[in-house]
């Protein structure tokens, strides 16, 4: 059965991050992809030029639209943009029985706040608790916690257990961040802990690679994986999306990953 995965997040209209990086993400993972808007945004592979939430009715009369009449399998939750968009999501997916993925989307790559900051104990205090699995990077993480970015290995951990502490069942703490010849997550669950390692690949197309991996995830959980092989899964798509990313020639800043690197040949781009 193929699963209908529900993503939550803005758009980005130059097609690398947000809910249009989410659509192929779930696609290419064999899901069907369904989405609601939470904002809308100006922005390019150079930066974000401009944020608009949408009205938090339609937020709600988006999912309510959806849980009407299609069943739904995951969720993927990304750019919440404010405090009222948070209360309206997280009262429209009241009572759904299926896994949710929070990648909490605060800070554009290029520095733009994508969250208000008032709106961060909203996120931390009504979301996270709901979370089946929660996906910061270190910036992120620490925003949440009101500390500074994790740096090493151990800090994640620590950081990683901390935010357990606000209710989500496991934490997928990304250390893209970090330094080092490999790029290395860190799993924490209930039950332990798993390193997730990939060879670093030296690129600047690493445009929504928080929303690609969050949705792939939420796709893997769709098909009913456990969560340690979702997350295996999903990190070995991200990287290979990255290491293909090459072959794309989008924008002058940070480009987009390779969401159909599996799909699409190399010579015409057409499919295999």
């Amino acid at each position: 059965m193929i699963p209908n995965i529900l993503a939550i997040a803005g758009s980005d209209p130059s097609g690398g991050a947000g809910i249009q990086a989410d659509i192929k993400a779930i696609s290419a993972n064999g899901g069907y992809a369904m989405a609601a808007l939470t904002g809308l945004t100006a922005q390019n592979t150079c930066g974000v030029m401009r944020v608009q939430p949408v009205d938090p009715g339609m937020v709600t009369a988006q999912i309510a639209a959806i849980r009407d009449d299609i069943r739904i399998d995951a969720v993927k939750i990304g750019m919440l943009g404010d405090a009222s968009v948070i209360v309206a999501v997280v009262a429209a997916l009241e009572g759904l029985d299926a896994p949710i993925v929070l990648d909490p989307v605060m800070v554009a790559k290029g520095g733009d706040r994508l969250l208000e900051e008032e709106a961060v104990g909203a996120l931390r205090e009504k979301l996270l608790p709901r979370a089946t699995l929660l996906t910061p990077n270190l910036p992120e993480a620490g925003d949440l916690l009101g500390e500074s970015p994790a740096r090493d290995i151990e800090a994640m951990r620590s950081q990683g257990h901390a935010l357990r502490g606000f209710g989500p069942a496991a934490i997928l703490m990304k250390g893209g961040h970090l330094d080092g010849e490999d790029a290395i997550d860190l799993l924490l669950t209930e039950t332990g802990e798993m390193v997730l390692s990939a060879p670093r690949t030296d690129t600047r197309n690493t445009h929504g690679t928080g929303c690609t991996l969050s949705s792939a995830l939420a796709t893997e959980l769709g098909h009913g994986r456990e969560l340690p092989e979702a997350a295996e899964r999903a990190k070995a798509y991200v990287s290979a999306a990255i290491a293909a990313a090459s072959a794309l020639s989008v924008g002058s800043g940070h480009g987009p990953t390779h969401h159909f690197h599996a799909l699409w040949r190399d010579d015409h781009g057409g499919p295999r």
